[in-house]
């Protein structure tokens, strides 16, 4: 595909475990990224943006265990110099770097680590799995699993491949999350088609994920396009394949994000069909997936349905509650404004499950959405009371 990788520990994380990663393309790649909406952004999401503004950049160096966040300017000068220490051995220029940092908000890097780790971590760039993971080891904080996908397809005989990895545990809600996602192609896509794909992946999953309804400051989501696979760019009747492929790694990417939430043990899907709109839709499913008695409840096994419905009504968003109808897994709980005499022995059993479906029809339109939670347990507390001390 064109790409190296790895992964060092330069001793950011007192764990001791890797801490600084470099992912580098061999040639200009064509770059697109999607960035936190939150107002207070890192340096480091505030120096890629200026970066990628050309379009075409060699890769990105990540490091975890500091956010690099609410640090000033000196936050960013030691942004634009991971950068740069990254660039000056590989012979290419600053800006063609792009910088990524997950971890603690409000303290500065401790540069001459920073700079030990990249030195090592140029040294070992490698094109084989081992350094891949070591840089996927390398960008995690309070994940408990490795998150990486991968899918292909094939253009006029040739085999266009797309790879992901993501961390992700906590501080999770759209739009993004307290995550970080790198996905590789070698596909040969202009840099305009190539923003549009993934913004429109985006929005399709990582965008519809919550743990905790916590946005971050460092999210970040960056696409690199090598173009070695074919010579010929991906035409407008491929492209539609490409976006698809695309949004199967990001999706299953947000997934395990979900999966691996902190102190979760479920995942639940809370899908709204029959909306006037997307926006009411979507507006009421996010209610429902971040609301607390409903993460509890999951948690629990409780099929409290009268929460769900509460959450959907506390939502701002007006609906006709006499036109809707709810479900959990496929059984009806709530129908023309009243409980429905539902099966309790079959309902305990569906939240039991580890994956669980919940569904409200508002009876009202055509439109639908769905976001992705997980429940609510006490290893989220006991994860988060103690992150910075």
């Amino acid at each position: 595909m064109g790409f190296k990788a790895s992964g060092v520990a330069c001793g950011l994380k007192a764990s001791g475990k890797p801490d600084v990663g470099l992912l580098v393309c061999d040639v200009p790649a064509v770059v697109a990224g999607s960035f936190t909406q939150n107002n207070v952004k890192a340096a480091p999401v505030q120096i890629s943006r200026e970066h990628i503004k050309s379009g075409i950049a060699r890769g990105v160096v990540v490091n975890s265990g500091n956010a690099n966040a609410c640090t000033g300017e000196r936050g960013l000068k030691d942004a634009e110099k991971m950068a740069q220490l990254a660039a000056i051995p590989l012979g290419i220029s600053t800006p063609d770097i792009l910088v990524a940092s997950t971890g603690i908000i409000g303290r500065f890097l401790d540069m001459e680590k920073v700079a030990d780790g990249i030195n090592r971590a140029v040294a070992k760039l490698a094109a084989d799995e081992p350094a891949g993971m070591d840089f996927l080891s390398a960008i995690m904080t309070t994940d408990t699993t490795y998150k990486q996908s991968y899918r292909e397809f094939d253009v006029s005989g040739h085999t266009i491949r797309i790879a992901g990895v993501a961390k992700g545990s906590g501080m999770i809600c759209p739009n993004m999350a307290t995550m970080l996602s790198f996905i590789t192609t070698d596909a040969k896509i202009s840099a305009s088609d190539l923003r549009v794909q993934l913004a429109q992946a985006v929005s399709r999953s990582f965008n519809r994920i919550t743990v905790d309804g916590e946005m971050s400051t460092n999210d970040t989501v960056l696409l690199f396009a090598s173009g070695m696979a074919w010579q010929e760019p991906l035409g407008s009747a491929w492209q539609s394949e490409f976006g698809e492929n695309l949004y199967e790694v990001c999706n299953e990417l947000a997934l395990a994000i979900v999966a691996d939430g902190e102190g979760a043990t479920k995942v639940f899907h809370v899908m709204v069909t029959g909306a006037k709109s997307f926006t009411q839709a979507h507006k009421l499913a996010r209610a429902i997936a971040q609301s607390l008695l409903v993460k509890t409840a999951i948690h629990g096994g409780d099929p409290n349905w009268g929460r769900i419905i509460s959450a959907a009504g506390a939502a701002s968003v007006p609906f006709n509650p006499l036109h809707a109808t709810c479900s959990i897994g496929n059984i009806v709980v709530f129908k023309d404004g009243l409980g429905t005499e539902a099966n309790l022995k079959r309902l305990e059993e569906i939240m039991k499950q580890k994956d669980i479906w919940i569904t409200l029809d508002l009876g009202d339109g055509e439109a639908s959405d769905v976001v992705h939670s997980c429940d609510l347990s006490k290893g989220y507390v006991d994860i988060n009371a103690f992150y910075h001390t």
